[in-house]
């Protein structure tokens, strides 16, 4: 993989992202596409959008459907 080296200013930019963005020159030229990862708090790490407690209250949820019906009709597409 090649690495680029930008300045304070564009790193900035970039990390302030939460969505994909092009990259293009002062003629609108697109030189490619930034897809910012994750945000991360000031430790790097990442931030997780859902509290423990939803966390904890879907691992208790049941229902849902088989995995042999599901791929049934996955079978029949």
């Amino acid at each position: 993989m090649t690495k680029i080296t930008i300045d304070a200013a564009t790193w900035e930019k970039l990390v302030s992202l939460r969505e994909v963005a092009d990259l293009c020159d002062d003629k609108g030229r697109v030189a490619g596409r930034f897809q910012p990862g994750p945000p991360r708090d000031a430790n790097g790490n990442i931030i997780i959008p859902i509290s423990e407690e939803e966390l904890d209250r879907r691992s208790q949820e049941t229902g849902g459907r088989p995995l042999k019906d599901i791929l049934n009709d996955l079978s029949k597409l």
